[in-house]
């Protein structure tokens, strides 16, 4: 049966790693006999030029309709004055909330070819692979009320609301257990349940989802503490559960001990593994245009779809062992550049993949 895959390239290098991506899909189309059908759509900033809004219907139509999403990054400096409901962040979260995609799965694995990238010692990070499922449909991105007031003495207060139901907080924990019981049979529940209430009900929830998972050991740890441990002994962790806050902050710490944020992937699944699948890097404005951003998270965002959503755990191996190899023939884009490695930039990064492989 063909599967329908949704292509958004949105804004900044989205589109130039999108498209390495897309190469590397139409390669196992082609040769492996992957049954895919494509169709792309804008999205965020590109979707606002057009239409004047970051998630346009017939974008959201595509995205409900297909089997995956593959999705670039949204943003650009360009639109950070336009009203908070139109920026091209709003794409990201109404996509999440549309499609019901509440467990972000985001693997932080060390290359060993990379060992020296990363800004931390060979030692500490050698043999790194950690999984950090993080909540994405609730918390203070989502939670209301919220708002802009003005108080009685003129002053203005900016207000969030952080909040989680029980039922948000077991879907998210038995996925992260399910990883566990797959991996190395450890999770670390991180949150703050010394001083938020929110937290100490997602601490009670996850110790009563626990005991069905008697094979898993569990531990928890305060947010501020898992960032330190994070750089001190990240070794330590196997496979990490938060809510939607501290998950962004610390799987983007995560993808620094990897020596790149442009090598870490990521999959957002709904209770029938449906994914959205996209590098946990932003646009990157910056380097836009410019043929040097690092494809290699999105080439690994299409083997999560792979095994998670496609049921071609076969096919993602061989993009994995693909994207490794490439790697032990010392080629790399800036980001992860070190002395005695060969410098190539989007195309030809994306090129060798689909040549490795």
């Amino acid at each position: 049966m063909t599967k329908k895959i949704a292509v958004l390239p949105g804004d900044g290098i989205g589109p130039e790693v999108v498209a390495e991506a897309v190469k590397v899909l139409e390669r196992l189309r082609r040769e492996f006999g992957l049954k895919i059908e494509l169709e792309t759509a804008p999205v965020g900033g590109a979707a606002y030029d057009l239409h004047k809004h970051p998630l346009p219907d017939a974008t959201l139509k595509l995205a409900k309709q297909a089997d995956a999403v593959l999705l670039g990054a949204v943003g650009g400096l360009k639109y950070d004055t336009l009203p908070r409901d139109v920026r091209p962040e709003k794409a990201l979260l109404g996509l999440r909330a549309e499609l019901k995609l509440f467990a972000n799965l985001r693997p932080a694995i060390l290359y060993p070819q990379l060992a020296a990238a990363s800004s931390l010692k060979p030692e500490i990070v050698a043999g790194l692979d950690i999984l950090i499922v993080r909540e994405l449909t609730g918390d203070i991105y989502f939670g209301e009320p919220r708002g802009v007031r003005t108080l009685a003495n003129g002053e203005r207060q900016g207000f969030n609301t952080m909040i989680y139901a029980e039922h948000e907080v077991e879907r998210v924990a038995r996925v992260a257990f399910d990883a566990a019981r797959k991996r190395g049979k450890k999770l670390c529940s991180v949150e703050k349940a010394n001083v938020l209430e929110v937290s100490g009900l997602w601490r009670e929830v996850v110790e009563r989802v626990a005991k069905e998972y008697a094979d898993v050991a569990l531990s928890h740890m305060y947010v501020d503490n898992a960032a330190m441990q994070l750089v001190r002994a990240p070794k330590q962790f196997d496979v990490i559960v938060t809510g939607n806050i501290f998950g962004d902050i610390l799987s983007d710490e995560a993808a620094m001990l990897t020596g790149s944020i442009g090598m870490l992937p990521s999959a957002s699944l709904d209770s029938n593994s449906k994914g959205m699948y996209e590098p946990i890097h932003g646009s990157a404005p910056d380097i836009a245009g410019k043929g040097i951003a690092n494809p290699l998270a999105t080439i690994l965002s299409v083997a999560m779809m792979l095994r998670y959503t496609l049921g071609a755990p076969v096919l993602a191996e061989r993009i994995e062992k693909g994207v490794s190899t490439v790697l032990d023939q010392g080629v790399r884009t800036s980001d992860i550049y070190t002395d005695g490695t060969k410098k190539v930039g989007t195309t030809q990064m994306g090129d060798a993949v689909v040549a490795a492989m």
